[in-house]
């Protein structure tokens, strides 16, 4: 196993020698490197509770606990760079302001406006991400002719004015996927080591993360995404851990792995 130090902001573990499952936490993260916050037209008190809103609290301490599978963990803070967007006009989210560089908030409002000089270094930080993340894929599929990976979420009790699919059900776990890359049978792995959590199928979230490289063109990448609802493990005021709730998904996910590996 590999791990390298998070010193761009995110932290590979590459355990693909031994592995087909790749664990990602894209939105765990609420750092802004301090040279990117002139950028911003709201207070910093007020950037702090559009993180509260918007981060997937404790993500990151999950997929860390998680043994036997390779992770990509981001530390960055999505208001920085969102990992996960398409990164042309086929992004969704452009719409709302919320493509890999957001201009608006949780509400709709304008929270920034970038300069060039920020677009460019963040651009690389984004290109970097996904070029680490594609070459960590490629190890795996050499060792083991697939790729599974298991893209971790959360997303809070009631919907926030941003979400563009609004009025959908919010079960306790959404399981977000694309048919070209995940079977029936993952997805039947998917609930069944999840039992105990009601789910629903993309809603109100759908889709995984898959890199570009292999995006709909390579079938041996699996991928599914989890999105937990917050309630289920945390105070939602406070984001603070509730340790039950917590230890049941992390028992949850580290069946999963064990299941796919």
């Amino acid at each position: 196993m590999i791990t390298e130090p998070p010193t761009t902001y995110f932290q590979v573990i590459d355990n693909s020698a031994g592995t087909p499952v790749i664990l990602h936490a894209p939105h765990g993260g609420r750092i802004i490197p301090p040279e990117h916050l002139g950028s911003y037209l709201i207070s910093p008190p007020e950037l702090e509770v559009e993180k509260d809103a918007m981060t997937d609290h404790h993500t990151d301490t999950l997929v860390a606990a998680i043994t036997g599978a390779s992770a990509v963990i981001n530390s960055m803070s999505r208001f920085a760079v969102d990992v996960e967007r398409f990164p042309d006009e086929t992004e969704e989210m452009n719409a709302v302001g919320m493509g890999v560089l957001y201009t608006h908030g949780s509400r709709g409002q304008e929270i920034r406006r970038v300069s060039a000089a920020d677009e460019a270094s963040l651009l690389e930080y984004f290109a970097g991400y996904s070029r680490r993340f594609t070459n960590l894929v490629d190890a795996t599929l050499a060792q083991h002719g697939r790729a599974v990976i298991i893209d971790v979420h959360s997303y809070p009790q009631r919907e926030l004015p941003y979400e563009l699919h609004g009025g959908a059900a919010r079960a306790p776990l959404c399981i977000g996927s694309d048919p070209f890359h995940a079977s029936a049978p993952l997805l039947r792995t998917v609930t069944e080591s999840f039992a105990g959590l009601e789910s629903a199928a993309n809603t109100p979230f759908a889709g995984s993360y898959v890199p570009l490289k292999h995006y709909r063109t390579d079938a041996r990448v699996s991928s599914v995404m989890l999105e937990l609802r917050r309630d289920v493990y945390l105070d939602e005021a406070t984001v603070e851990i509730n340790e039950a709730g917590f230890l049941g998904l992390q028992q949850s996910l580290q069946r999963l792995v064990d299941r796919l590996a």
